[in-house]
């Protein structure tokens, strides 16, 4: 496909530095808050729009270093970029590799989590015959007399049993009276002289009694292990009869933002920029199930870095930027020098394409996301995510899919990652999808996966669920029924 000029909000040549860094920005001035509007510019900053450029040419030859270079000198690192969907497939098996063992918890600190293992009810429910109605129980044919020695209530048990032809009263919820055959609704009996009760409808033996182990009998499985526990499931488990539950740990997470250039509050000024990514990878990663243990800031000092990697007890460190070959770039010898693994370095996707996933010590990892905001979703969506899903027991979400409105512009080679929104059956690509743009995924519904050489309007794209949002119904014009969904 020609690569088009700069839509309105897209990255255009040399307002990133493709890593991590901002440069000046390009003009907005659209008018157009959420940046929709026509087809998607290509968003990947410098760096991608340089290999937008050469992809289109014959490769160049090989060539030598210089005569004058020094062979034993180091040579800057070089990504060997793993296709995207194999990226997202070894970050999920490096999850669900060594995943700790349940623990039991208080039912007040199980919300949230998954099941451990299979809830299986520890009683009969209910664990004996009770009334379902405020009403009379009754032994026997009518009319009945009505037994005055008291009315049977929740929470109390009628010591003698009910004789035949005779009523007592009873509250929803109480235990049946030994001998009672029926309940009467209230509305649905009256007094007639001489004490007795007559019902104005048919009785029918057994109505309005809920009989012992209705719901359940003991030992039965109500829930299978991994389903999350809401509100109704505490309350499942509190009437079966459990007092904590047996849950998968969450997964530990810390997050160290990486700069001299980050401000934490006011304008930024003298070459110094707000930090974006500390206020929204905590909550972001919340959202998916795990405790951040903190968001340290660490300024370029490599020392300081290795200290806080090696050191942290995270299951997974975060690092924002110095995933590159900058002179401040000290993630890949960090990671040398404390003789990690590298499973993922460099991903064949935009934005982001610099992302990493290593193994640390003692089964920890680590993801070291672009500085770059989008640039750092797209690391969270790719290598993060499904590693935290693994680590926590949790489904894989599946991506859904729908038309896309609008032709969207894709790389020669790499996926692209773009964030959209619903409108009507179709979704809608946003402008605002450089690197270091929020403005789009701000507003968005979900990240649509652009495959290499991109897609004409109509095209039926992947959608990844974004923490926020709920899959939309596009199933009547897709095909196929969406089945991700978010988890908090």
């Amino acid at each position: 496909m020609t690569p088009p000029t700069s839509a309105p909000g897209a990255d255009p040549a040399g307002t990133t530095d493709g890593n991590g860094g901002a440069r000046t920005p390009g003009p907005a001035g659209t008018g157009d808050p959420a940046g929709i509007g026509g087809p998607a510019g290509t968003g990947d900053g410098l760096s991608g729009a340089l290999d937008d450029a050469l992809a289109l040419q014959a490769p160049a030859p090989a060539t030598s270093p210089p005569p004058d270079r020094d062979p034993a000198a180091p040579r800057p690192h070089r990504h060997h970029a793993t296709p995207w969907p194999e990226a997202r497939e070894t970050a999920r098996r490096a999850g669900g590799s060594g995943r700790p063992a349940p623990e039991p918890v208080p039912l007040d600190a199980a919300l949230g989590r998954l099941l451990g293992g299979t809830l299986a009810a520890l009683t009969d429910l209910p664990s004996f015959d009770t009334s379902a109605m405020d009403g009379w129980a009754v032994a026997g044919p009518g009319p009945w007399r009505i037994d005055e020695d008291g009315a049977v209530l929740a929470g109390h048990a009628r010591a003698a049993a009910l004789g035949d032809g005779t009523a007592v009263r009873i509250a929803t919820g109480a235990r049946i009276p030994s001998g009672a055959t029926a309940v009467i609704r209230s509305e649905h009996a009256r007094t007639g002289t001489g004490g007795r009760l007559h019902a104005e409808r048919e009785v029918v033996p057994g109505q309005d009694i809920r009989p012992r182990g209705q719901e359940c009998r003991t030992g039965d499985p109500l829930l299978p292990a991994g389903a999350l526990v809401t509100p109704a499931v505490l309350g499942l488990a509190a009437a079966a009869g459990y007092d904590e539950l047996l849950v998968l740990p969450r997964p530990t997470v810390e997050v160290l933002v990486l700069g001299d250039e980050l401000l934490t509050s006011g304008l930024p000024h003298e070459g110094l920029i707000r930090d974006a990514l500390g206020p929204l990878l905590g909550p972001w990663l919340q959202a998916l199930g795990t405790d951040v243990l903190g968001t340290r800031r660490i300024g370029d000092d490599a020392d300081a870095l290795y200290t806080a990697v090696t050191g942290s007890a995270a299951d997974l460190v975060i690092t924002t930027g110095g995933t590159a070959a900058g002179p401040v770039d000290h993630v890949h010898p960090v990671l040398a020098k404390a003789g990690a693994e590298l499973l993922v370095d460099g991903v064949s996707v935009r934005p982001g394409h610099p992302m990493l996933l290593a193994r640390l010590a003692g089964g920890r990892h680590l993801v070291g996301l672009p500085g770059n905001p989008l640039a750092a979703v797209s690391g969270l969506l790719t290598l993060a995510e499904p590693l935290l899903r693994a680590r926590s027991g949790r489904p894989a979400a599946e991506p859904y899919r729908g038309p896309v409105r609008d032709e969207v512009q894709g790389h020669p080679h790499d996926t692209r990652l773009v964030p959209v929104v619903h409108r009507g059956d179709h979704l809608v690509p946003l402008h605002y999808n450089g690197p270091a743009m929020l403005r789009g995924i701000a507003a968005a519904d979900g990240m649509a996966v652009v495959p290499p050489g991109g897609a004409r309007a109509g095209d039926t794209l992947d959608v990844l669920d974004l923490p926020w949002s709920a899959p939309m119904a596009l199933s009547a014009v897709a095909g196929s029924a969406p089945t991700g969904a978010c988890f908090t």
